[in-house]
């Protein structure tokens, strides 16, 4: 016994314990909200498609295809906001305080002028972004009124995720832990309310859902600032005319560059595997989003686990503290690998039982349970890439998470689903690759991205990036 504990010992601390055990003391405080508020979004995400299941598969279908074409025009967002996350990490770590506050004001008003064109975009193009995404006619009409509806909340859902970027890059994850719980609450509060017509509301079906989606943004949007104004808030962020200075405006460019690529890259593989599953049918496709809800629960676990990543290194690198970086990427990845093999034990066996929380038809229940099968597996690679890149990213290292973006979402996932779903398929009819080969495709597109990453933290370029 106490031959194992030495191990185990030297295995989580190493040959420094002194120094490890407090940092896996400060991951773990940062890394269990945001992980915690991953887990409840996703369960209350979830619920939100099984309330819209109860209106059949085409419902299901509709809200999913709206998905990827919704975070195609988030991602003019969420690069500035992973440069927010870097800059302020990076400018906490070097006591700049002054400078932490600058990067917060210019950040918002940079995501208040993407919020009006994306929304005035999404508005207007709605049913061309649902074709683009694969909508056929069972669920073109209801995929573009969807659409239409939600692109009237990209404003506070930018100003939103912004503040919480910012909140993060100071490890403060608790704040963004409320902010988006209290969002999806009322999201969820809301769709009881409109999506069936309850307690004298109208019934709006689809519609409801999106109305009740943009009310919980909102929410989240005014919390979230509040946070941001208070006295005892590091930002004591106040509405005012923005004045840009060239250290941000070019750090914020600079890994927002890189980010831009990457999400474009991510959306437009997403978008084009999500065409060659909704090719197969309205059954299938349904099926996929049911396994694509619990796989975002492994996602924003590994989120969770990164947002520790990112502050830490960020912070780190501020101070000059070289070691102290590296040793939190390897702390992370730690308490990743052991997170995500306690989710893949709880999830594995309620496989057919997950499935049947979201709808009754019998086609789709089988079609998700197969896919439950080659997913929950995949939770390990997953969460290793997840933290990984959340660590580079923290570094400013975004060119190469970039890259390997690229390769793995922008071509090797999007070829491998259709070599699976349509070559092999008849080849191999006992392993059911219409429902199974896309999470094939996201199995392996893990295991190399994965690799990959890691080999780029063991090289150690990433602890030389200048954000300016």
């Amino acid at each position: 016994m106490n031959r194992l504990k030495a191990r185990l010992s030297r295995l989580l601390f190493g040959d420094h314990p002194e120094r490890l055990r407090p940092l896996y003391v400060l991951a773990l405080t940062i890394s269990w909200p945001a992980a915690l508020e991953g887990l409840l979004i996703s369960v209350i995400s979830s619920a939100d498609t099984i309330m819209v299941g109860g209106l059949g598969p085409q419902a299901i279908a509709a809200v999913g295809l709206a998905a990827e074409p919704r975070m195609i025009m988030l991602i003019f967002s969420q690069a500035v906001n992973i440069g927010t996350t870097a800059l302020v990490a990076r400018r906490h770590g070097a006591r700049n305080q002054q400078g932490v506050r600058a990067c917060l004001e210019q950040a918002i008003w940079i995501n208040l002028g993407i919020g009006v064109m994306t929304t005035l975009l999404g508005f207007t193009l709605a049913e061309p972004f649902m074709r683009l995404a694969g909508a056929n006619e069972e669920t073109l009409a209801l995929s573009a009124l969807y659409f239409r509806i939600i692109a009237l909340g990209f404003i506070p859902n930018n100003l939103q995720l912004c503040v919480c970027a910012a909140f993060r890059g100071l490890g403060k994850t608790r704040v963004t832990m409320v902010t988006h719980l209290t969002g999806n609450v009322v999201n969820l509060f809301f769709n009881y309310l409109l999506i069936e017509g309850r307690l004298g509301f109208p019934r709006l079906e689809v519609a409801g859902a999106a109305i009740a989606t943009n009310l919980g943004m909102l929410a989240a949007c005014i919390l979230s600032i509040r946070y941001a104004m208070k006295k005892s808030s590091p930002f004591r962020y106040r509405i005012k005319k923005p004045v840009f200075d060239q250290d941000t405006v070019q750090g914020l460019r600079r890994i927002g560059g890189s980010t831009l690529l990457e999400m474009g890259t991510l959306r437009a593989g997403f978008l084009l595997t999500n065409r060659i599953i909704a090719s197969l049918g309205t059954s299938v496709f349904a099926a996929s989003r049911i396994v694509s809800q619990v796989s975002g629960l492994s996602f924003t676990l590994g989120d969770g686990v990164a947002a520790a990543g990112v502050a830490l290194v960020g912070q780190a690198l501020g101070a000059g503290d070289e070691p102290r970086a590296r040793e939190a990427v390897s702390v992370t990845r730690r308490i990743s690998f052991v997170a995500s093999l306690m989710l893949v034990a709880a999830l594995l066996p309620f496989r057919h039982a997950l499935a049947s929380l979201f709808t009754q038809d019998e086609q789709v229940i089988l079609a998700a349970s197969a896919g439950f099968l080659v997913m929950i597996p995949a939770i390990v690679p997953q969460n290793a890439r997840v933290v990984y890149a959340g660590c580079l990213r923290g570094a400013g290292d975004t060119r190469f998470v970039a890259m390997v973006s690229l390769i793995g979402v922008g071509i090797l996932r999007p070829l491998l689903t259709w070599l699976f779903c349509f070559p092999l398929s008849p080849l191999l009819p006992a392993l059911f690759l219409t429902a199974t080969g896309p999470w094939w495709a996201f199995l392996l597109d893990a295991l190399v991205r994965s690799a990959m990453l890691s080999r780029r933290v063991r090289g150690g370029k990433w602890t030389s990036v200048q954000l300016h």
